[in-house]
């Protein structure tokens, strides 16, 4: 399991928000590369943060076991991301009853369950000009 990331974070003191980068899962150690590269950006770009990957299957921590991790260093409010470029049954009906668990059993925490990804219209943007656009240094 990889510790959690915190950003900018005062010696001792709890992040003000937690996020959770929800994905799929696999069996292949380097498919969490992306998942965990996000993480890192994440806390580049912001302060006050903690930030733990979860998966649905295939791959540890689950989304309990993260949301766990974040709430033993005082986060109260836990934003969960759902990394799904597609809006399947996994986003749709898994999911939801996942957060549902999470919110009967730590009612003072506040979860906040984000559309996926591949719903916004900024990822919709980015992959269109990448698919248009020659990736730098591949001389292609």
């Amino acid at each position: 399991m990889t510790p959690t990331l915190v950003s900018g974070e005062a010696a001792g003191a709890a992040p003000l928000r937690g996020i959770v980068l929800f994905a799929h899962g696999s069996r292949d150690p380097l498919w969490h590369r992306p998942m965990q590269a996000v993480a890192q950006r994440v806390l580049q770009n912001s302060t006050g943060l903690a930030v733990e990957c979860a998966y649905l299957e295939l791959s540890t921590p689950d989304l309990p076991t993260a949301c766990q991790g974040l709430l033993a260093r005082g986060v109260q409010t836990i934003t969960i991301i759902p990394m799904f470029l597609g809006v399947g049954k996994h986003a749709r009906e898994d999911l939801p009853v996942l957060v549902a668990a999470l919110r009967a059993s730590h009612p003072g925490t506040d979860f906040e369950l984000q559309p996926a990804v591949g719903e916004d219209a900024r990822l919709i943007a980015l992959l269109a000009d990448m698919a248009v656009d020659r990736p730098q240094g591949t001389g292609q």
